[in-house]
């Protein structure tokens, strides 16, 4: 018999019990189905947070006021503070600081409105942070000296306020005041979101939130190599500047944001392969019910096998067929749970939560390794049924009722 023939064969077994097979299939189709979707969500979390750490600087720092319930006294950070890290004989490793300040405001235009994000920030956050213009310019120190009412808007802002229209030149509202929007920002992706404004930090500090105190200083070494020694200069001019005292805590925090990185990249990992577990169970209950299925199937058929036997039919073609047949139907299943999972991502389009904003990628490695895996349960589920149809004598067969 040509292995065509037997293809053929096993095929049309399996339409001939068509709810057999496909409740058979089932278990393949939730365990793909649970695989691809899981891991294509955990891909765009790894994606969007790379994109994230990119924008924000992947090897930048950020000095804020300390969280610690250990320090008494927190001076605030302040523009004297920034100042002193751009001392290059106090800090040669620095090459960038950038102060700036934080707090969600509504903006408005004509009917519409959107709460997002305002910073206030000097023209070098952009050797800092990955912002890109659109259309328009970006804020300049001239801007900062004047304390001119001028906002930049992100992506997202810029789409909810005036849509197709151009917002260069217009006015809009922000918490009650009348600014002129002079830029518009590319879209950054990432878990951040593009819902944000940024304007001249002075101008905040003068018409937002009052005072002269900095919400974070962003700070990029001269190079890769010297953010440790970047660290230790931002301490030791802090700490003094601040009056701390020997073995006193810091009054303030320094960020790392490969530290963070690579915290989150190991945090992830560890709920990709848990994912990829749930998946996993799913999977082997489906290999399970393969397996039954092929044997009740065997023992329907014990007598069609001794017929095939007595005509010639090798110990061969009879394992074989079988084994095509539980390979067919956990194919069919992972054809169908791959599927549905495609369907499930773009349904889902972005995963939001809170700031958070993913966007679940099925990466073509990953669709490869859930069909090889799903046949490869196939043939393993089916391996004992079929050698029990190859052993069948094929005269006890043809007795059997």
């Amino acid at each position: 018999m040509s292995l065509w023939e037997t293809i053929k064969s096993a095929w049309q077994s399996i339409f001939a019990n068509k709810m057999r097979s496909s409740l058979t299939m089932l278990g393949i189709v939730i365990g793909v189905c649970a695989v691809v979707l899981l891991v294509s969500i955990g891909q765009g979390f790894q994606t969007s947070m790379t994109t994230t750490f990119n924008n924000m600087g992947a090897s930048a720092l950020y000095v804020s006021g300390s969280r610690s319930k250990t320090v008494t006294i927190v001076r605030p950070l302040t523009m004297d503070d920034a100042e002193a890290l751009t001392n290059k004989k106090l800090a040669p490793s620095i090459s960038v600081v950038s102060p700036s300040m934080q707090s969600n405001v509504t903006v408005q235009y004509g009917t519409n409105s959107a709460t997002v994000q305002a910073s206030g920030v000097t023209p070098v956050v952009t050797q800092i942070k990955n912002y890109q213009i659109d259309k328009g310019r970006f804020l300049t120190d001239l801007d900062g000296e004047n304390k001119l009412s001028v906002i930049v808007l992100g992506y997202q802002t810029t789409q909810d306020l005036f849509g197709t229209e151009s917002p260069i030149g217009k006015y809009v509202r922000v918490a009650g005041g009348k600014f002129q929007v002079i830029g518009t920002l590319q879209k950054l992706g990432g878990m951040g979101g593009d819902s944000y404004i940024l304007m001249p930090l002075a101008t905040m500090q003068a018409r937002i939130t009052g005072g002269t105190d900095l919400q974070q200083i962003a700070v990029k070494a001269s190079s890769s190599d010297l953010v440790d020694l970047a660290i230790a200069e931002i301490t030791a001019i802090l700490r003094a500047r601040h009056y701390i005292a020997t073995g006193a805590a810091d009054d303030f925090q320094i960020t790392d944001m490969r530290e963070t990185l690579t915290s989150m990249q190991s945090t992830l990992q560890t709920f990709s392969l848990f994912m990829g577990a749930v998946g996993a169970i799913s999977l082997v209950v489906g290999g399970i019910g393969i397996m039954n299925i092929m044997l009740v199937s065997v023992t329907e058929r014990t007598r069609e096998i001794g017929i095939r036997k007595a005509i010639g039919a090798r110990r061969r073609d009879i394992l074989l067929q079988f084994l095509i047949e539980a390979a067919a139907l956990s194919l069919t299943g992972g054809l169908v749970g791959l599927l549905l999972a495609v369907g499930g991502a773009a349904l889902m389009g972005h995963i939001t939560l809170g700031s958070l904003s993913v966007k679940p990628e099925i990466s073509g490695t990953i669709v490869l390794i859930a069909l090889s895996v799903s046949v490869a349960t196939g043939l393993l589920s089916g391996t004992y049924p079929a050698f029990n149809a190859a052993r069948l004598d094929p005269i006890e067969s043809l007795r059997h009722e």
